[in-house]
């Protein structure tokens, strides 16, 4: 009886936590073209666009933040959403999906988010109804919507979505403006997936493309381009130090790999540099 009693206490705090992480959040829009918006708050940056009497939402953050998402979208627009789109399967760009499901939106999503979805144990209403394996175009009005998926980035089901018409893309976590990512190794990501992936991006769209990060303030081409070249230049470098018999243990503790970077703050986010010099160097092993 104490057990369950304890058990249960336990459950009431943790519950209360998590009401308390989210109550102060506040969720803040910025226009990033005429019928695109970028809304932040805790979690993966959500983008809303609107198309005559369509809304394509891209990605819901945290579950206990649905009301408030609900009531910045309703400043923006009174049309109801048609498409609501998972960049991948992490709970701060998905949690919001049952609560954000309903008989007028249509969740899509690749088809590995899909399967780590069903196999977390998501309700019905949480679970992508249609899904991409390479490429898919949604069916607008007017606006051109492209999902277009890369292997083995942030995870193993990452998914862009590149507006032509307005000229704006979502990257998903894909891409952390001015901070090192997070690669979801677990999850099939990898170092080379995530360049490789962002090089992709870079080829689809065009210098004056607006970018929404995962993670991060509105981005430019060129902040993307630097981006690549950061990522790039730090697996290098360990590259070379992996070739050469330098171990795990030193190159983990190597402060002069990331240094430039880290004077620039990219190690000031989620994933510090060592933890970054970490996770490429198992990415490369691996």
């Amino acid at each position: 009886m104490k057990n369950i009693l304890s058990l249960l206490a336990f459950l009431v705090t943790i519950t209360a936590c998590a009401q308390d992480r989210f109550a102060k959040v506040q969720i803040e829009s910025t226009e990033v073209s005429e019928n695109t918006f970028m809304l932040t708050g805790s979690g993966g940056n959500i983008m809303i666009a609107i198309d005559k009497e369509k809304v394509v939402m891209i990605d819901d953050q945290f579950a206990p933040l649905s009301d408030k998402i609900k009531d910045a979208i309703g400043e923006i627009t009174e049309y109801p959403i048609a498409y609501l789109i998972n960049t991948h399967h992490h709970g701060d760009h998905t949690g919001g999906n049952g609560n954000f499901n309903s008989k007028e939106t249509t969740i899509v999503a690749h088809v590995n988010v899909k399967e780590r979805l069903i196999a977390e144990g998501k309700e019905e209403n949480f679970i992508p109804e249609m899904t991409l394996e390479e490429e898919l175009e949604l069916q607008l009005p007017t606006q051109t919507c492209l999902l277009i998926h890369v292997h083995n980035a942030h995870t193993d089901g990452d998914t862009f979505i590149y507006f032509i018409e307005e000229n704006v893309v979502h990257m998903g976590d894909v891409f952390f403006n001015a901070r090192y990512p997070y690669i979801d190794l677990k999850s099939g990501g990898s170092i080379d997936g995530y360049i490789i992936a962002q090089q992709r991006v870079i080829e689809t769209i065009n210098k004056d493309t607006k970018i929404i990060p995962g993670h991060g303030t509105l981005a430019s081409y060129e902040d993307l381009v630097n981006n690549i070249e950061m990522l790039t230049d730090i697996k290098g470098k360990i590259e070379y130090l992996i070739r050469t018999g330098v171990s795990k243990e030193d190159i983990i503790k190597d402060e002069t790999i990331t240094a430039v970077y880290d004077e620039q703050g990219f190690g000031s986010g989620f994933i510090n540099s060592e933890r970054f010099r970490t996770t490429i160097y198992e990415s490369l092993k691996k």
